[in-house]
């Protein structure tokens, strides 16, 4: 299949420009998969770019080929932004480290937001016989994670972060939260950039007015709370091991974990459990009521964790804390669970109702606590606006799940400490 090439000093808002009808098709095809995911048919597409679906075939000889193409372009403007990246380290003309780091984290962000559909399909499995979708679906943009490491040396040489920052760890972090702004539901209203420059800002600045120290934070109420409800989550596990329906449940969220809710079927997940489509409907009735079972459960254990900590007799940044160590935890045992939501993270989410992690709640939640830290002088941030604090706090107290698996739940809490609660420069501008 032939792929048009983007050129190397095209912008990250032009990268569906070009004027080719086959770059239109592209550009119509990423803003309805971006809004309605990846169960978007050919006819769909066809349809919105206002042709008709022969026609389509001349560009195109599947929505694979069009997901392969999607795909392609978005790692190349990720490519592309760790080379301007790397450019202006050596750049002759002094450049504050902040700004550094802020300029490159606004480029992924706004490549993240124009490239919403390929970021998608980044959460999950491409389909087992696309070889080449699989690759790039599971790809991960290590140009971009090197650029953003050596801009994090570069500010460390400047004397502007701690020397005892793991800096690859944190370029993970910073690298992938920016890419999270591609989910419309973090930066609400606002734009990329700002939503870019407030969360670069909590990473490296921290949002507490102190230094609590680790000691502080395990000795907190809220802490204790957080941690019993975490403990409570193996209680009963395994009293329906036996259960059918329990198994279709786990293969079940196994599957829509890999590949998608919106693309699995149920013929798939009869396949994965070894049984007949027919015994699966009558163990857990439709895809949606299957759906909800096991959304519900995982919406049920956050919740519960939530619920515990902001009931706690603990200081805001003790709470902010113990929510970390709900949510550490949470991504550590339900990591199907969360990349199922991810889908309903989007601005116009499918026609199935939100399954379990209810966001709009967690906001209003967020939104009280900061207000309650920042009255009482704990937490100490310049917001252009108390939604978009509450959205990126939210987000910042996920760790990405890639720095999970590398380091485990209690190093990935210390990790959240020392960014989004103490911060990781030297002196607090």
């Amino acid at each position: 299949m032939g792929r048009s090439r983007m050129t190397p000093n095209a912008g990250t808002s032009h990268a569906y420009d070009d004027g080719t009808r086959r770059t239109e098709i592209l550009q119509t095809a990423a803003s309805i998969i971006a809004t309605s995911g990846l169960r978007t048919s050919l006819q769909e597409i066809a349809d919105a770019a206002g042709i008709l679906p022969g026609s389509l075939y001349h560009h195109f000889d599947s929505k694979e080929a069009i997901l392969v193409e999607l795909l392609h372009r978005y790692h190349e403007d990720l490519d592309r932004i760790a080379d301007e990246a790397q450019s202006r380290l050596n750049d002759p003309d002094f450049h504050p480290a902040f700004d550094q780091i802020a300029d490159l984290c606004k480029a992924i962000a706004q490549c993240s937001v124009t490239h919403r559909a390929a970021l998608q399909m980044s959460f999950y499995e491409g389909p087992s016989s696309n070889h080449e979708l699989t690759v790039l679906a599971a790809r991960r943009p290590t140009a971009l994670l090197q650029s953003m490491l050596e801009t994090l040396r570069a500010a460390r040489w400047s004397g502007y972060l701690r020397s005892d920052v793991d800096l690859a760890v944190l370029a993970e972090r910073i690298v992938q939260t920016m890419l999270q702004i591609g989910l419309d539901v973090i930066r609400g209203n606002a734009s990329s950039d700002k939503s870019a420059a407030l969360l670069c800002r909590i990473l490296l600045e921290g949002l507490a007015a102190g230094s609590p120290t680790d000691e502080q934070l395990d000795a907190s109420a809220a802490f204790l709370a957080a941690d019993a409800v975490v403990r409570s989550w193996t209680d009963g596990a395994d009293a329906e091991a036996d259960d059918k329906a329990a198994h279709v449940r786990a293969i079940a969220r196994t599957e829509f974990g890999k590949k998608g809710y919106e693309v699995t079927t149920v013929r798939d997940i009869a396949s994965a459990a070894g049984m007949g489509t027919g015994t699966v409907y009558r163990l857990i009735g439709s895809k949606d009521q299957l759906l909800a079972a096991i959304m519900q459960s995982f919406g049920e254990k956050v919740a519960m964790g939530w619920s515990e900590v902001l009931a706690s007799d603990s200081s805001s940044v003790e709470k902010l804390d113990a929510l970390s160590w709900i949510n550490t935890n949470a991504m550590d045992r339900f990591a199907d669970e969360f990349r199922i939501q991810l889908a309903w993270m989007r601005q116009s989410p499918p026609d199935t109702p939100n399954p379990g992690w209810l966001f709009t709640k967690r906001v209003r939640q967020m939104k009280a606590l900061l207000s309650e830290g920042i009255t009482s002088g704990e937490i100490s941030i310049d917001s252009p606006s108390n939604d978009l604090l509450a959205r990126s706090v939210i987000c910042v107290g996920w760790i990405p799940e890639s720095i999970l698996r590398q380091v485990g739940t209690r190093a990935s809490l210390l990790c959240v400490r020392d960014t989004s609660l103490r911060g990781v420069v030297v002196t607090r501008s």
